[in-house]
């Protein structure tokens, strides 16, 4: 008698946290910060999250436009978002934003503010410059950024199980390995 071979491919090795070394590129890590926010819609008082990549090319520091519909239980606004993602092992400098007017940025998608997402840490030049630009801005714009322990963070909060499935698949056995009490 034959024995069947099982298709499905079993992860090398399991993770007990989330890495981004699971992430294989700049592309797979946008595609991951998008995930995140279109999982994160059945929050209290999200009505809709719209998220629009910019795709492939030249981007002009605008990977990610975030648009929430939002409620106080009085009334519907509105928050607009523009996201960069930058997937550097290093820590990001300064001189690697140099090009982008993050204000320009902001005002030109008629958004509230600018979140860098970083896979790593940034240098105290990028967060002096966030911090500085924040506090001397006059037309109320905010300037925020994640480093990857941050965004992690945001993941660990409620992680939903398609996202992490699909991102983090070593992760992703060990839970399901756990919840069935195998480890």
């Amino acid at each position: 008698m034959a024995t069947r071979k099982s298709n499905s491919k079993r992860p090398k090795r399991l993770r007990k946290t989330i890495e981004f070394d699971e992430i294989p590129n700049w592309q797979a890590f946008e595609d991951l910060v998008a995930d995140y926010f279109r999982s994160i819609q059945e929050q209290k008082n999200i009505i809709d999250i719209r998220v629009e990549q910019s795709g492939e090319g030249i981007d002009g520091g605008r990977d990610i436009l975030l648009t929430f519909q939002l409620t106080d239980t009085i009334i519907p606004f509105q928050r607009k978002w523009v996201v960069q993602c930058k997937f550097y092992k290093k820590s990001l400098s300064k001189s690697e934003l140099s090009d982008i007017n993050i204000p320009t940025l902001i005002h030109e998608y008629g958004a509230n503010g600018y979140l860098l997402v970083c896979k790593g840490n940034v240098t105290s030049s990028v967060s002096a410059m966030f911090e500085n630009i924040g506090q001397k801005c006059k037309m109320g714009y905010s300037y925020i950024y994640w480093t990857g322990n941050q965004f992690k963070d945001q993941l660990y909060i409620q992680p939903p199980k398609p996202l992490i499935q699909k991102h983090f698949p070593e992760y992703y056995e060990f839970l399901r390995l756990r919840e069935g009490g195998r480890i």
